[in-house]
């Protein structure tokens, strides 16, 4: 199966500029595969105005790579591939799923090991998933933030949790004591953020 990996969209090649960095993106399909499986267990009111359901996210040449790398995560070679694409993109960051979300605990595992094999290269991510991640230990070059609008939202402890919010407007988000992370995607992670609060500007 020939499919580029890793990719980069236009907010992560405006933070690859910003910070002077290789940061990349891999996605699957939102919400839902082609055969109709969820790749998105857990949203709920985020899919209204989920990004990655419009514009060139549903093209007809890009729909069909998502799909690939779906099925592609899927099976026991995905491991073995992101590592040989690693190696060979040299990322500093890995943004995982800019479309899709961890549909399975064993499909979790298999970033975790790509991780663990990859100990240069730092892997974030938002999910739905909280229940999950949760019960799982992640290495140290690995941060994954809640997102505030899934099903499982009542389990976010914004004290303690790494979180997102949606604003409606910059001066809200500001107002609101939380770090904007709508341009510079790294904004949102460990490594950038020494709050828990993450802002994103609806748009």
């Amino acid at each position: 199966m020939s499919i580029s990996l890793l990719t980069q969209n236009t907010k992560l090649k405006k933070t690859s500029k910003a910070l002077g960095l290789r940061v990349f993106n891999f996605g699957i399909p939102a919400y839902k595969s082609a055969s109709g499986k969820l790749t998105c267990p857990m949203a709920d009111e985020c899919v209204k105005f989920c990004y990655a359901k419009k514009g060139a996210y549903i093209w007809s040449n890009v729909q069909p790579a998502f799909e690939k790398r779906y099925q592609l995560s899927k099976t026991n070679d995905f491991v073995d591939a992101m590592n040989s694409e690693i190696l060979k993109k040299k990322p500093d960051y890995i943004r995982v799923h800019d479309s899709g979300d961890y549909y399975s605990r064993a499909y979790l595992h298999k970033w975790i090991e790509v991780a663990i094999h990859n100990p240069s290269v730092r892997f974030y991510s938002y999910t739905n998933m909280v229940s999950m991640i949760l019960n799982v230990s992640l290495p140290a070059n690995y941060d994954i933030i809640f997102s505030d609008s899934g099903k499982q939202k009542n389990l976010i402890d914004e004290v303690k949790h790494r979180h997102t919010k949606i604003f409606t407007s910059s001066n809200d988000l500001d107002n609101a004591g939380y770090v904007n992370a709508s341009v510079v995607d790294l904004y949102a992670t460990k490594w950038y953020n020494d709050t828990n609060k993450v802002g994103l500007i609806y748009h």
